[in-house]
């Protein structure tokens, strides 16, 4: 059941216009923000100057259950990463803590909620918090693994976004917006805002 949340948290719905999009909560209470700490999905794997935050939308719910970043055996991640070149081997999920040694970390838009996009963003996503999460942490590069993880940051719909590098923003980081790897959007799968990342991290140096 769709929970309801009091008049005083507003919604973020960008240029969304049709009656039956996903309205997206934002909590902007700071009291009820760090309550939700300790009950974050999957906690943060981050640290100052990054070359590359990875951002999901949610904790996929086996990435919930195990305490690992995608961790389900049908999603592309770790094998895509190794293959195009961002990793030196491939990676389990349980491993995820050791990329932070390769200049690697994650975190998701939506803290407190997992499953499926319909299940995660019945839970609250604070946007602003995110950008000064960024800011605070200073990555080079932030990925968005699925277009619907950006459509939360960006306030637009999916369809209005493209793959691949975004327009820089004054003071943020460099982002890119990948195709899911996810087993689930398997029909909308392409490797080419990958290995255009894959480019963008080699070239730093």
């Amino acid at each position: 059941m769709r929970m309801r949340w009091p008049e005083q948290y507003s919604y973020l719905a960008g240029s969304l216009t049709r009656r039956n999009e996903l309205l997206f909560p934002i909590w902007h209470s700071p009291a009820l923000t760090k309550r939700t700490h300790a009950v974050e999905r999957l906690p943060d794997q981050l640290q100052d100057h990054l070359r590359l935050v990875f951002v999901g939308t949610a904790a996929g719910q086996r990435s919930a259950d195990v305490g690992h970043y995608y961790a389900h055996p049908g999603n592309r991640f770790w094998r895509t990463i190794h293959e195009i070149g961002i990793t030196p081997r491939r990676y389990e999920p349980h491993e995820f803590p050791g990329l932070l040694q390769l200049g690697i970390g994650f975190t998701d838009m939506c803290k407190v909620g997992a499953g499926m996009d319909h299940e995660a963003l019945n839970f609250p996503i604070d946007v602003p918090a995110f950008r000064e999460k960024m800011r605070r942490y200073r990555p080079k590069t932030i990925a968005f693994t699925s277009k619907k993880a950006a459509s939360l940051f960006y306030g637009r719909p999916t369809k209005a976004l493209a793959l691949g590098r975004q327009l820089p923003q004054d003071d943020f980081p460099a982002v890119f917006v990948l195709a899911s790897p996810s087993g689930a959007a398997t029909r909308y799968w392409s490797v080419q805002p990958w290995l255009e990342l894959a480019d963008a991290i080699g070239a730093q140096g």
